[in-house]
Order: C-alpha cells, then sequence, then structure tokens
C-alpha cells in the first residue's frame, strides 16, 4: 500500500516538498541549538520546561481522541464510524510522533533519551509515560494499517488484531492520564497540584482532537473523491459539544475551589495568566482570547441548527482547537511556572528558534500524515466510488 504515497497531483507534490522546505529549515535550527544548547531558548532556572513541553501535553491529548472514534465502532459496533476510524487512527499515529520529537528537542542532547530504557526506573512517571507513548504508537501503526489493508481486499481483519484494538481503548486514556500525573505530582508547583488535571486533560483532548478530525473530513471532501460522510461529522460534533462544555467546567471549578479557600500559592498562578502579576503579563491576552473561543464554541455548537450549518461548524471547530491549544499548548506549562515557588515573576516566552524548531516538529507531524492520509483516502476512494 505504501506505493500509494508515491502518486499524486502536481499539488500533492508541492505540499509535500513545501512540508520537506520547512523541515529543512527547522532542522538548521535544531542544529544551532544542538551546538549551542538550550540557551538560545528562553527557558530558565525558574522555567525548565517551555514551549516544547507544552506542544507535547497538547498533542498527546490529540493522539488520545482518537478513542472517540475506535470505541464506538469497535466496542459498540457503530458501523457509521467505518468510514473514518482509520483517519482517527492515522492521526494519533501523527500526533505521538510529534510527541516524542518535541521530547527530544527538549532534551538538548537526544541521546539522553535513552537513559530511560538503560537505566529503567518504574518508580518514575517519565519512565511509564515513554512505555504508553510508545506503546500507543505501535498499537495505532499495527491496527491502522492491518484493518485498512483488510478494508482494502474486502476481507475481516485478522482475530488477532481484536484483542489489540481492545486494548488500545484504555491505553488511550492512559497516555494522557500519565501525562497529566507528571505535572499533578510535583508538590512544589501549586497551579499542577490537583486531582483534577488528568480530568481537564482528558475534556479538552476529547475536545480539540475530534475538532481537528471534523476539520480534516471537511477537508478531504473539498480535496478527494471520498466523502466521510455528514452522520459521522454530526456525530464527532456532538461529542466535541459535550466535551468542551466539560472543559470549560472542570476549569471553572479549579478557578473557584482557589478563589473561595484563598490560597495565595494557587491564586498567584491564575492572577499571573488572567489579569498579571507584578507588572507582568504577556499571556493575559491569550489566556482571555482561550476563554472566548472556548465560550463562542459552546454557544454555537449546542444549538442543533447551529451545529448542522457547515460554515458555523468549521468556525466552532476552530475556535476550539485555537482555545485549547492556547490554554494547553502556552498557558498551562507558564502558568504552572510562574511565578517561582518564591512568588517572583520571570516570564517565559519562546525565542525564534524555539518557534522554528517547533514549526518544523509541526510539519514532520503534518507530512506523515499527509503520507498516511494519501494511503487511506486512495483505497476509500476505490472503494466507496
Amino acid at each position: 500500500m505504501l506505493e500509494k504515497a508515491f502518486k499524486g497531483s502536481k499539488l500533492y507534490y508541492g505540499w509535500m516538498l513545501g512540508l520537506l522546505t520547512i523541515i529543512g529549515i527547522s532542522f538548521g535550527f535544531y542544529l544551532w541549538q544542538f551546538n549551542a544548547g538550550l540557551g538560545i531558548t528562553g527557558l530558565s532556572r525558574d522555567v525548565s520546561w517551555g514551549f516544547y513541553i507544552a506542544q507535547f501535553t497538547f498533542l498527546v491529548g490529540v493522539a488520545a481522541s482518537a478513542v472517540m472514534v475506535v470505541l464506538p465502532y469497535y466496542l459498540h459496533d457503530y458501523k457509521a464510524f467505518g468510514r473514518i476510524t482509520i483517519m482517527g487512527e492515522f492521526l494519533a499515529v501523527s500526533a505521538v510522533t510529534m510527541c516524542l520529537l518535541f521530547i527530544i528537542v527538549d532534551l538538548g542532547q537526544p541521546i539522553r533519551a535513552l537513559n530511560v530504557l538503560l537505566y529503567p526506573s518504574p518508580g518514575s512517571i517519565l519512565f511509564w509515560d515513554m512505555i504508553v507513548l510508545n506503546g500507543y504508537l505501535l498499537l495505532n501503526i499495527v491496527i491502522g494499517w492491518k484493518v485498512l489493508e483488510a478494508e482494502r481486499h474486502n476481507v475481516h481483519y485478522p482475530m488477532w488484531v481484536k484483542p489489540l484494538i481492545y486494548l488500545s481503548i484504555p491505553w488511550a486514556v492512559s497516555i494522557h492520564t500519565v501525562t497529566a500525573f507528571l505535572y499533578c505530582g510535583l508538590p512544589g508547583r501549586g497551579f499542577w497540584m490537583t486531582a483534577i488535571i488528568a480530568p481537564r486533560f482528558l475534556s479538552s483532548a476529547f475536545a480539540a482532537g475530534p475538532a481537528l478530525l471534523i476539520l480534516l473530513c471537511l477537508f478531504v471532501r473539498k480535496i478527494s473523491k471520498f466523502d466521510p460522510g455528514w452522520e459521522q461529522i454530526q456525530t464527532l460534533a456532538k461529542i466535541v459539544t459535550y466535551a468542551i462544555i466539560l472543559n470549560v467546567f472542570f476549569l471553572l471549578c479549579e478557578i473557584f475551589v482557589v478563589f473561595y479557600a484563598q490560597i495565595p500559592e494557587h491564586m498567584d498562578h491564575f492572577k499571573y495568566l488572567f489579569v498579571g502579576l507584578q507588572g507582568k503579563g504577556a499571556l493575559v491576552p491569550f489566556m482571555w482570547t482561550s476563554m472566548i473561543l472556548m465560550v463562542l464554541a459552546i454557544a454555537l455548537l449546542i444549538p442543533s441548527q447551529f451545529r448542522q450549518n457547515e460554515t458555523v461548524l468549521l468556525i466552532a471547530c476552530l475556535a476550539v482547537f485555537v482555545g485549547t491549544w492556547i490554554d494547553k499548548g502556552l498557558g498551562f506549562i507558564s502558568g504552572g511556572f510562574t511565578p517561582n515557588p518564591l512568588h517572583v515573576v520571570n516570564e517565559y516566552l519562546p525565542t525564534g528558534p524555539e518557534l522554528m524548531i517547533s514549526l518544523g516538529v509541526y510539519a514532520t507531524g503534518v507530512f506523515i500524515l499527509s503520507v498516511l492520509f494519501k494511503i487511506a483516502l486512495t483505497i476509500k476512494e476505490e472503494l466507496y466510488a
């Protein structure tokens, strides 16, 4: 099936060449960081995790969201999702790959990643994060490829794949839960030391991931002869609606508890993010934009007549995706480190090289997704023509 990725229009080849160009330029910046060290980033003694780890955190959620199509299709026999389940699994493959790449670029010296294997520490959450991420990547590659291959030949997928499918469902939940535990197990960081981090992560994941999948489905309808199906898109839209409502509710619960209890250490983090602290508030406009976008998305998604309008649905899904990205991919990490345990505000902002390297990682993920989608769509067009 891989040969199908090498056949396409001039537009397809131009798209892939553009991505490779971005990856090449970004790799040049990464070589600069590799030689000069993380000093070229905005990281400091107070903020040791920055934009790279923030993107990792967000993309873990995008990867985990594949369970929102896998579970109804394989476990509850919701046959409508048969058209888009492969797309969800391949999106997970791309997202996990980007997660792993963001960890590599954050390490400075990539060879350090082998320390997790050479000196395993089962008492460390990082060790288990490595296990669940790589395991989930392998599961989605095997399941997606074998199911698509079976679909191509109009036969049932091998029976040995079924246990892997069932295993992938709790595994999807585990990757974001374990990632949440990386943060809420740090007693020196009040912003993260709360049990609601895992539910917040999962709710935002089940909003952002399906929202992105809806956008991809709408895009696929425009550029190919394969129609993912309006029923499928509308079912995903309902999932996004409930998930984004839960995400905002969990955030408001956290804010209420923090300010009702008047916990200074916890309040300062929220003050920094939403109103600024000690005269510094670089993230304030971003966080309010995030809240406005998520509330706007809820207002657009709840009425069925709005949700069934393709243009409104497109706007709502963009609002969900961007809003949750700002919350997790920008504010969550900085908010946890600022102010520091001594209540001193040392702001973190990503530098140009950080952004360029991150752009390269995203371009790599999009390149992988484009290859996988090209294979899947070519086969789907043959089947549903």
